[in-house]
């Protein structure tokens, strides 16, 4: 799929704040309201708009640990493979899932309450899978966080 600016332009205002009005954004890119409507609905049709959320702050709600954890399969197969995603997919702490190259296969974001559940976690997956390796990383603190993508990338190029 190809993108114009405007395009680009719409998705990059959607991103930082989908509670937009059209009318603002249709203002901000140039269209009148309907065609700007029209191509928020295709984007949406098309899957490039997945979804329309809140982002929660995990501190003020008391998940503040984040564990970045780094798996290695036991076999290298379509079956293990699957099989480890449908465990995962059952995880309530697991927010991403990457498949990797190099010295690990899988990493996994998870978000707890505290050293507790993630130990909880731990004996969950580890007991639902047989893993190679597993090794985690705790995150001290949040620096830096962001869902947007970058789209001025694409604008400039």
């Amino acid at each position: 799929m190809t993108f114009d600016r405007i395009d680009l332009k719409i998705l990059d205002i959607l991103q930082h704040d989908a509670t937009v009005p059209v009318a603002r954004i249709a203002d901000q890119v140039g269209l009148s309201q309907t065609p700007c409507w029209k191509r928020i609905q295709k984007h949406e049709e098309t899957g490039v708009i997945r979804a329309r959320v809140a982002l929660l702050d995990p501190q003020a709600i008391g998940l503040s640990l984040t564990v970045f954890v780094m798996v290695e399969a036991v076999a290298h197969t379509t079956q293990w493979r699957a099989e480890f995603l449908c465990v995962v997919d059952t995880l309530g702490p697991v927010r991403d899932v990457y498949r990797l190259a190099g010295g690990h296969d899988f990493m996994l974001r998870v978000v707890v309450p505290d050293m507790a559940a993630f130990d909880r976690f731990y004996k969950d997956l580890t007991a639902r899978i047989r893993l190679r390796s597993m090794n985690s990383v705790f995150a001290l603190e949040t620096m830096r966080t962001t869902t947007a993508l970058p789209l001025g990338d694409l604008m400039a190029g």
